[in-house]
C-alpha cells in the first residue's frame, strides 16, 4: 500500500479517503459475534435527531462518545457502540408543512445525510444495529408498549389544564415553555382544558428517588440533585379546612403543620376547579374569569418563580382554621398550581417567602409563630424559615420543629382533622400529541366498551399516508381528518368504533430504545431476553445535560415498569453517565442570526476529521463547554504531522525485543500508557492526549538526539503513541501503524501492558518545610530511609542558614516527600 506520497508529508485528505473503504470490509467495530469470547461491554451515546447534518455539538459528543468505545475495545473487550435516530417529532412535521411533502422524505433523506457523515467522522459504530423510531418495525413495540402500560393501569386518559401552544397547535411540557413563549416558535402560550392520555409515573416516585442510591458516584452529582428536586419529595399533613357555605371540607396539604397557628389566608390556584366553584355566581365572578384568562400564558416555571410579582383575586369566601377556629379570607392566585397537592394552600406568611410577598401585596396580616432569634418578617420582608422554638401556638408553645409537627399530627388526626402525609413535585407523564409525526396511540374508543387496545396481532398501527392530508396546526391532530383511518371497529364488539387520533410524546420512543439495539432486528417481541441479560445495562452513556431530568427520569420510570413485568432482571438503565458541555464561539451559542455559526463541514474540509476530533477532546474536561475561538484544529494539524512523521523515522524491525531499547524512553512510555488510561477511565480525557504529546516530544527529541531511530525504545514508543491515538484520531493512527508494518485494524491491536517495574521513578521531588512554610526542595531516592531524609535536608544550606547554630525542636520527616523543621 505504501507509495511515495504517503512518506512526502502528512495529507489527512489522503488518509481519509484511503482508509475508509478498507475499515468498511473490515468492520472492526462489529459486536455480537458467536465466537466472541471477549468481555462485553456496552458504550451508547444519546442518538441524534434528524434535523440537518451534522453540527459542531454532534463532533464533540460523539468524539468523547468514540474515545470511551475505542478504549475498551483496546483493552480487550468486546464493545457494542451502536447508534439510531430518534426520528419522529414536530421539526419533521412543520418542514414537511413547509415544503408541502410527507415528513417521511424529509426525515429519511436527513438521516442518510447524517449517516454519511458519521460515516465521514469515522465513529467507531456496528451499523448492523441501527434502527430509527420512526421505523413500523420500532415504533410497534412503542405501541405494544403502551398497551401493557394500559392493562397495569400506568396509562390513563383524564381532563387537564395544559400548556398549549397557538403557533404550533399543540400540547408542550412545562420545559417547552420559556418566558411564557413557545421554545420552538416563540408562540405565546396559553392554557387549554384538554382529555390528555398519561403514563402513571407517580406510581414510581419512591423508587425513582431511592434507586438514586446506586447511581452515586457513577452519574453526575449535578444530574442526581436535578432528579431529586423534580420528584420532589416531602412529609407533611393532610390538613382539613371547612369553607363557609360549602359542605365537603378542603384537604390541604402543608409540610409544616407546626405553623398552622401562623395561617392568615388561604390561597387557591386560580385555574382549580375549587377557585371556579367559590366564584361561580359570586360578584367576584367577572374579576376571577378576567384573572384567569390573564395568567393563561404563564407556564407553571414562571408562575413558581420567586421574583414574580404576585397576583390574585379575593373570593370574599372564608375558610376555618381547624385549630384555632379562624376565619381565613381565600384568595385565587396563578402562584399556587393546581395539580401540586389539592390545588390549595394555607399561607402563613410570616414563614414563607412567596406567602410574604403576597399579604404584602395583597395587605393581608402576618404572624410569626417561629422564633428563630431573626428580625420581624413584616418588617424586614423577609420570610423566616429556620427551625426555633413554637410561639403563639396554643399548647405548641415552647416545642421544638419536630415536636410540634408530631404534637399537631397527633392531635389533628385524634380530631379527625387531618393526618401525616408524604407528596411529590412529580406530576403524571402526559404523553398524547395532537401532532401527525409521531406513533399513533393504539387505543379504540366504542360506545359500548370504552377504552379497548389494539391487540397485538394488528400491530404496528400505522400512521396513514400523509398525501391527502393537511398537516397544519388547526387545534386537533390531523389524522382526525383521516376519517377511513380512524372509523374502525371494536376489537371486543366488532361494532363501530374510532381510533384515538392523538400520537405519543416523542420522549416514549428514547425511554427504552436503548434496550432494542440488543434485538434491533427482532420482529416477535421488542427485545430479547438472553440478549438482554448479554448487555445490558448500559455500562457507559454518554450525552447532554439538557436531558438530565425528562429523558433520563422516564429511561429510569420504562426500566422498573419493565422489571415489574419479569422482562429485565435489573432497575436501573445506565451504569455509569457523562455529560458533556456545549460548544460555543466567543461565548455564545452559536447561530446564524449571532453571525458566529462555525459549520463542522467547513471545518473538516479545512483541517481534516482528526484535527476536529483531537480538539475537541483536548480543549478541556468533557463537561465544561467548548468556545471553539480558543481552539485550534490548525494546531492538532500540525501536532498529528509530528507525531505521524515519528512512524516514518523508525528503523528498527517489527517484532523486536522492546526490553533492550533505551531506559528512559522505555519508562517515559510506560508512564504515558499508564497514565492515559487513568485519565480516560477518570473521564479527563485532555489529561491523556497531554500524555501523548508529551511522548511525541520524548520519542522526537531520542531521535535526534539521543538513542537514535534504530533503538528498540523508539519503536515502542511510536507504537504506543499510535495506539493512544487511536482514541482520537483514527486516520492518522492506522497510517502510522501501516507505516510500521503492521496490518489493520488498529482499532483492535490492544493497549500494551504496562510493566509495573518502570513506572518506579529513579528521583523524586521532597518537598523542605521549616515551621510549616517550604523553604527549599531536593531530589531523593523513592526508597530513602526517614534517618536519611533528614540528615539530608538538615545539610541543606538554606536549613543550615535559617537554624543559625541552634538545634531544631523537632524534625518531623515522611520520606520520600516532606520533611517539616519546628524551630
Amino acid at each position: 500500500m505504501s507509495t511515495e506520497r504517503e512518506h512526502a508529508a502528512y495529507d489527512f485528505a489522503y488518509v481519509q479517503e484511503k482508509w475508509l473503504p478498507i475499515w468498511d470490509t473490515l468492520e472492526p467495530f462489529k459486536s455480537g459475534r458467536a465466537d466472541d469470547a471477549r468481555p462485553k461491554k456496552y458504550v451508547l451515546d444519546m442518538f441524534p435527531y434528524p434535523s440537518g447534518d451534522l453540527h459542531m455539538g454532534h463532533a464533540e459528543a460523539y468524539a468523547l462518545g468514540d474515545v470511551i468505545a475505542r478504549y475498551w475495545i483496546q483493552k480487550g473487550f468486546n464493545v457494542m457502540h451502536p447508534i439510531g435516530w430518534d426520528a419522529f417529532g414536530l421539526p419533521a412535521e412543520n418542514a414537511a408543512i413547509k415544503r408541502n411533502e410527507d415528513p417521511r422524505i424529509w426525515t429519511y433523506e436527513n438521516i442518510a445525510t447524517q449517516k454519511a457523515s458519521m460515516r465521514r467522522y469515522a465513529c467507531s459504530f456496528d451499523w448492523d444495529r441501527v434502527f430509527n423510531t420512526c421505523d413500523p418495525e420500532y415504533y410497534k413495540w412503542n405501541q405494544w408498549l403502551f398497551t401493557k402500560l394500559h392493562e397495569r393501569g400506568l396509562a390513563y386518559r383524564k381532563n387537564s389544564a395544559v400548556n398549549w401552544c397557538p403557533g404550533c397547535q399543540t400540547v408542550l411540557a412545562n420545559e417547552q415553555v420559556v418566558a411564557g413563549l413557545c421554545e420552538r416558535c416563540d408562540t405565546a402560550v396559553t392554557k387549554k382544558k384538554l382529555n390528555q392520555w398519561y403514563f402513571k409515573i407517580t406510581d414510581y416516585a419512591d423508587r425513582l428517588l431511592d434507586d438514586m442510591s446506586e447511581l452515586e458516584g457513577k452519574w453526575p452529582e449535578k444530574v442526581l440533585m436535578m432528579q431529586r428536586n423534580w420528584i420532589g419529595r416531602s412529609q407533611g399533613a393532610n390538613v382539613q379546612f371547612v369553607i363557609e357555605g360549602r359542605t365537603e371540607p378542603v384537604t390541604i396539604y402543608t409540610t409544616r403543620p407546626d405553623t398552622l397557628y401562623g395561617a392568615t389566608f388561604m390561597v387557591v390556584a386560580a385555574d382549580s376547579a375549587l377557585a371556579a366553584e367559590l366564584a361561580h355566581g359570586s360578584a367576584v365572578e367577572p374579576e376571577f374569569t378576567a384573572y384567569l384568562e390573564k395568567i393563561k400564558a404563564a407556564s407553571d416555571i414562571d408562575r413558581l418563580a420567586t421574583d414574580r410579582p404576585k397576583s390574585g383575586v379575593d373570593l370574599k369566601r372564608f375558610a376555618i382554621n381547624p385549630v384555632n377556629g379562624e376565619k381565613l379570607p381565600i384568595w385565587a392566585s396563578d402562584y399556587v398550581l393546581a395539580d401540586y397537592g389539592t390545588g390549595a394552600i394555607m399561607a402563613v406568611p410570616a414563614h414563607d417567602q412567596r406567602d410574604l410577598d403576597f399579604a404584602k401585596a395583597m395587605k393581608l396580616p402576618v404572624r410569626v409563630v417561629v422564633e428563630t432569634g431573626e428580625e420581624d418578617p413584616q418588617a424586614t420582608g423577609i420570610a423566616t424559615t429556620g427551625d426555633g422554638k413554637i410561639i403563639n401556638s396554643g399548647s405548641l408553645n415552647g416545642l421544638s420543629k419536630a415536636d410540634a409537627i408530631a404534637a399537631i399530627n397527633k392531635q389533628l388526626e385524634a380530631d379527625g382533622l387531618g393526618k401525616s402525609a408524604r407528596n411529590y413535585r412529580l406530576r403524571d407523564w402526559l404523553v398524547s400529541r395532537q401532532r401527525y409525526w409521531g406513533t399513533p396511540i393504539p387505543i379504540v374508543h366504542c360506545e359500548k366498551c370504552g377504552e379497548v387496545a389494539v391487540p397485538d396481532s394488528e400491530l404496528p398501527l400505522l400512521l396513514p399516508d400523509a398525501k391527502g392530508l393537511d398537516l397544519k396546526p388547526k387545534g386537533q391532530s390531523p389524522l382526525a381528518a383521516a376519517t377511513e383511518w380512524v372509523n374502525t371497529k371494536c376489537p371486543k364488539c366488532a361494532g363501530p368504533a374510532m381510533r384515538d387520533t392523538d400520537t405519543m410524546d416523542t420522549f416514549v420512543d428514547s425511554s427504552w430504545y436503548y434496550l432494542r439495539y440488543p434485538s434491533s432486528t427482532n420482529a416477535t417481541e421488542p427485545f430479547n431476553r438472553a440478549d438482554i441479560d448479554t448487555w445490558l445495562p448500559v455500562d457507559q452513556y454518554v450525552g447532554g445535560v439538557t436531558h438530565a431530568i425528562l429523558h433520563l427520569l422516564y429511561s429510569r420510570f420504562f426500566t422498573k415498569v419493565l422489571h415489574d413485568m419479569r422482562m429485565l432482571s435489573f432497575t436501573e438503565p445506565f451504569t455509569r453517565l457523562l455529560n458533556q458541555g456545549m460548544v460555543v464561539m466567543d461565548g455564545s451559542a452559536m447561530s446564524k442570526s449571532r453571525g458566529n455559526l462555525v459549520r463542522l463541514s467547513d471545518e473538516l474540509e479545512n483541517h481534516g476529521v482528526d484535527a476536529i476530533r483531537l480538539s475537541m477532546v483536548f480543549s478541556g474536561p468533557p463537561e465544561d463547554d467548548v468556545d471553539w475561538s480558543d481552539v485550534s484544529p490548525s494546531g492538532s494539524v500540525k501536532f498529528l504531522s509530528r507525531a505521524w512523521r515519528l512512524s516514518g523515522d523508525v528503523t528498527s524491525a517489527s517484532g523486536v525485543d522492546f526490553t533492550t531499547g533505551e531506559i528512559s524512553l522505555r519508562k517515559a512510555t510506560h508512564k504515558a500508557l499508564n497514565d492515559a488510561a487513568f485519565a480516560v477511565e477518570s473521564f479527563r480525557f485532555n489529561v491523556a492526549i497531554a500524555r501523548v504529546m508529551e511522548l511525541v516530544n520524548a520519542t522526537r527529541k531520542a531521535i535526534d538526539s539521543g538513542c537514535g531511530p534504530a533503538d528498540p525504545a523508539v519503536r515502542e514508543a511510536t507504537e504506543a503513541i499510535a495506539i493512544m491515538l487511536s482514541l482520537v484520531a483514527p486516520f492518522t493512527s492506522e497510517e502510522m501503524w501501516e507505516r510500521l508494518g503492521h496490518k489493520p485494524a488498529i482499532a483492535t491491536a490492544g493497549w500494551p501492558i504496562v510493566d509495573p517495574k518502570l513506572l518506579v521513578a529513579d528521583e523524586v521531588e521532597a518537598v523542605i518545610q521549616i515551621n510549616g512554610k517550604i523553604v527549599d526542595r531536593m531530589n531523593v531516592s523513592p526508597s530513602i530511609s526517614d534517618t536519611e531524609f533528614e540528615s539530608a535536608a538538615l545539610a541543606l544550606p538554606t536549613v543550615i542558614a535559617a537554624l543559625s547554630g541552634a538545634a531544631p525542636k523537632k524534625v518531623i520527616a515522611r520520606a520520600p516527600k516532606l520533611v517539616n523543621i519546628v524551630l
